[in-house]
Order: structure tokens, then sequence, then C-alpha cells
């Protein structure tokens, strides 16, 4: 099997992406900061579904850089349905929806938090265009 370079790049930058996004997290919070905010998570059942949901989603999308290069059509689709999640709860929590103590954008306005959102979520919006656009990314996983 002959995976085009396109897709080994998605591959690569989801893994990259996920793991520099822990990496930013653990230097941002250290070792009491995560442990405060595993804390505050589990105070509730609705925050501890959230969370591990999150969790969740962060090994999904994991799995589904593994099986992009082994060329699981469905490994696109799911990436693509992760980040429609991921999207719009950020942009729900954001306006006041959901939980924004635990995931929120900060922004004085909707174009601002959208403005914001957009920026975050910019790196997953390109490899998404990587794996959907391009023909050999397309003709890979009709082949497969």
């Amino acid at each position: 099997m002959n995976v085009p370079a396109i897709v080994q790049v998605a591959a690569l930058a989801i893994i990259l992406i996920r793991a520099l996004d822990l990496l930013m997290i653990f230097n941002l919070l250290g070792i009491r900061g995560i442990g405060e905010f595993i804390h505050r998570s589990v105070q509730t059942w609705s925050l501890t579904l959230v969370f591990l949901s999150s969790l969740a989603l962060v090994f999904i999308e994991i799995y589904c850089a593994f099986s992009l290069v082994k060329g699981r059509n469905w490994a696109r689709w799911l990436y693509l349905l992760t980040q429609i999640i991921t999207t719009g709860y950020l942009w729900a929590s954001s306006l006041g929806y959901g939980y924004p103590e635990l995931f929120s954008i900060a922004g004085g306005s909707k174009r601002e938090i959208f403005r914001s959102l957009m920026m975050q979520k910019l790196p997953d919006i390109l490899v998404l265009l990587l794996l959907f656009i391009p023909s050999a990314s397309r003709r890979f996983f009709r082949l497969q």
C-alpha cells in the first residue's frame, strides 16, 4: 500500500497537534494545576461527563490518525465528526451554554469569540482540507 504524502502529513499533524495541546496544558497548569483541574472537573456528574468526553475525543482523534495511514475511509469522516462536535461545544460553552468554567473561549462579543475559535481550530481545519480536498487523498481512500 502506497500512502500518499498528504495523508501521512495529515495523520502526523493530528498526533502532533494533540501532543502539543497536552504539553501546553501541562506547562500552563503544572502538576498542581492539573490536579486542581481534574478535581474541579469531577465535582458533578455533568462536569465529569464533559471531562471524560473530552478525553475520549482526544483518544478517538489519535486513533483516527493511525487509521488514516491504513487507508480507512471511516477515519477521516470520524475525525470530521469529532471536529464538528468540539467546535460546536466550544462555541456553545463560550456563549454561556454548557459549562463555561471548564471549556470556553473569552471574548467580548460573538464575533470575537468566533474569530478566536476559528484561530484555535485552524490547524484542524487545515488537516481536514488535506484529507478531503486533494485528489490523491480522495483516490487513496476510495481505493482502499
